[in-house]
């Protein structure tokens, strides 16, 4: 993070953060900021367990948790612009430290806290994923659900992701398993509406959403960890998400950019080798064993 940040973590963690440090942090830091008046949600991993807490098992057979490694590096939090000059003050009173603004936290819309013992950092984002392949914009959206993001946002702020990791495939099928898809935002439920009708005006998000749909698709047959009964309601899933992105109407704008395809760069770079490491996930199309 280009600060040293001490660690003090207790003798019988071993070494590692527990899931549930993050898990109960993130839903505390929330619960704060709901009696403060601010909307904070989370997002990311973290948010994406919280909203599949039923469904921890399949997370578990899918290797999403961690076994003796630590599952999570960080909490991931959405908020308003609005409220952006209150973070430093409530996040000071929960015993985090700010960490000094950067050029790129600015240009990313960013805020940065540090525990006090060093257990994991926060990032809040303000408005819009802006650090994104294809950002995303939550205005008027956050007061849907608590403590996360809408269900929807999740998945959208997974399938987004042009070097889509072996992470990212299980934390999407754990979405899936554990929603149902719905016209409309409906509490615990995909808005196959919304994600639809954001593709139609937008051809690169479009290709990068579906493209990843249709590798999950392809993987579906292949994937061990699973029960036949999970893996049919998994493919079902996909082909109805990719089936309604392709009965929307698209937009002039979408026809005209569907012409240049994929000869011109339709995502904004942010992934790196060193951000996904060595997880390319359609390789494992050649590689199924390494989902497990």
């Amino acid at each position: 993070m280009g600060e040293e940040v001490f660690v003090e973590l207790p003798a019988e963690w071993g070494g590692i953060v527990p899931s549930y440090v993050f898990l109960d942090e993130s839903r505390r830091i929330v619960e704060e900021a709901n009696r403060g008046g601010l909307v904070l949600r989370a997002m990311g991993g973290v948010g994406i367990r919280l909203h599949c807490l039923d469904y921890s098992e399949f997370a578990s057979r899918m290797g999403r948790i961690a076994n003796g490694g630590q599952e999570f590096s960080d909490l991931d939090f959405m908020s308003y612009k609005k409220q952006r000059d209150q973070m430093k003050g409530f996040f000071a009173s929960l015993g985090y430290s700010k960490r000094r603004a950067t050029l790129s936290t600015a240009a990313s819309e960013r805020q940065i806290y540090f525990h006090q013992k060093g257990w994991f950092f926060v990032d809040v984002f303000f408005d819009k994923l802006i650090v994104a392949n294809h950002p995303i914009d939550f205005r008027g959206r956050l007061e849907i659900d608590s403590p996360t993001i809408t269900v929807t946002d999740l998945l959208l702020e997974k399938l987004q992701i042009v070097s889509f990791s072996e992470k990212d495939l299980k934390d999407t099928l754990l979405l899936l398993i554990a929603h149902d898809l719905k016209a409309g935002d409906v509490t615990e439920a995909v808005n196959v509406d919304r994600i639809a009708r954001l593709l139609s005006d937008d051809w690169g998000f479009w290709y990068t959403v579906t493209s990843n749909l249709q590798g999950i698709k392809s993987l579906l047959p292949k994937l061990s960890g699973i029960s036949e009964e999970e893996r049919s309601k998994l493919l079902l899933k996909t082909e109805s998400l990719l089936a309604r992105i392709d009965s929307e109407a698209k937009t002039t704008g979408w026809k005209l950019r569907a012409v240049v395809g994929s000869k011109k760069r339709w995502y904004q770079p942010v992934e790196t080798m060193e951000t996904v490491g060595e997880f390319g996930i359609w390789r494992l199309r050649e590689d199924t064993g390494k989902t497990q």
